[in-house]
């Protein structure tokens, strides 16, 4: 099967209108530790989530030690890239775009990796740089920004680096008309949940380790504080703060005591930064068993939630802004925000030249 290409591909024309035109669109977001894909249509206010996968696949497990990719880690991957095929194809999807992050910018063997994913599930990854993975996460988290402070600090903890990104928030803010958001600078350490926990442990954390963690993500943090002095506009009250990972959301479901995870209460939810810390120091005390029963933590992440909780408190304290807005959103959000912008511009484009000349008549 081909055609599933991280390039778009034109639509069949429908009704008129990219929402009536029959487009329908896909996200494909291929992380270290994670591969989530969304399928949506277009609407006049951005557009509506039909589909959507999401499953922990750890395609960086080990990377940290070999410098390759795992033939396990792979096989877990292609199931999970199996899945997306198969729903896109069932979706009838025409525009798309799947991206992969820091473990294959990473890994020596990643041609092969990709090579081998396109043609037993035809879905063609590309290879984003940093920079543009922070631009896309921030342009996804956009909708979630306070309109009344100018500047945001955007953060993604994943599952082989953190990016963070700074950003100006226009007053009249519109995703899908303009104007965005502008990216003013960026930042990448090469620490996320899985790299950290492989470094230190996930399962016995002590607390003389856990302040261990924090120290080093503190200190690859610091020369970006160092270049911008954003802990002055945080003092000042003049930053918001987004985060936008399996960290901050699970924090959230823990703080909100919720049964199972439930995104429509997490998406958007605040966290005052005591609470942050409470909660962080809360799971580093838990046992392994507890967190592998904890119903917003679970198998998948109990040895991973340590890391991200040190990666956390590390960003709140370097940027004390107080509380931070948590997004179950991001990168994939931020890749279907361009792919509908970009045929909108080409519509409008192909409207223009198929026009007739204003003053030129027909004889």
């Amino acid at each position: 099967m081909t055609g599933l290409a991280s390039t778009s591909r034109q639509a069949g024309r429908g009704a008129g209108g990219d929402a009536a035109s029959g487009r329908v669109y896909a996200a494909l977001d291929l992380g270290t530790n994670n591969c989530r894909l969304l399928v949506a249509r277009p609407t006049p206010e951005g557009f509506r989530v039909i589909d959507a996968f999401s499953r922990i696949v750890r395609l960086g497990e080990g990377l940290g030690q070999s410098g390759d990719l795992s033939e396990a880690a792979m096989v877990r991957t292609l199931e999970a890239l199996k899945i997306c095929a198969g729903k896109m194809r069932r979706r009838g999807v025409t525009h798309a775009r799947a991206i992969a992050t820091e473990a294959c910018r990473r890994a020596a063997n990643c041609a092969e990796f990709l090579a081998r994913a396109e043609r037993e599930t035809g879905i063609a990854l590309e290879i984003i740089s940093s920079d543009e993975e922070a631009a896309l996460a921030i342009l996804g988290c956009a909708p979630l920004v306070d309109r009344g402070v100018a500047q945001a600090l955007v953060f993604d903890i994943g599952g082989g680096s953190t990016e963070i990104g700074w950003m100006d928030v226009p007053d009249d803010l519109d995703l899908v008309r303009g104007p965005t958001p502008s990216l003013r600078a960026w930042h990448s350490i090469p620490i996320g949940v899985v790299t950290l926990a492989e470094h230190y442990g996930g399962r016995r954390v002590t607390p003389a380790l856990y302040e261990t963690m924090i120290d080093e993500v503190a200190g690859a943090l610091a020369p970006f504080e160092a270049q911008h002095g954003l802990g002055r506009l945080a003092r000042d009250g003049q930053l918001q703060m987004l985060g936008t990972s399996g960290t901050v959301t699970t924090l959230a479901g823990v703080h909100q005591r919720l049964p199972r995870y439930d995104r429509a209460r997490v998406d958007g939810y605040y966290l005052e930064f005591p609470t942050v810390r409470q909660i962080s120091r809360d799971i580093a005390s838990m046992s392994y068993e507890r967190r592998v029963s904890h119903p917003c933590i679970g198998p998948d992440r109990a040895d991973l939630v340590i890391a991200g909780c040190a990666i956390l408190e590390a960003l709140c304290g370097v940027w004390p802004v107080g509380r931070l807005r948590v997004a179950d959103r991001g990168l994939r959000e931020g890749i279907l925000f361009t792919l509908m912008s970009r045929t909108r511009l080409a519509d409008a484009a192909a409207a223009r030249s198929a026009a007739p000349c204003n003053g030129h008549s027909q004889a």
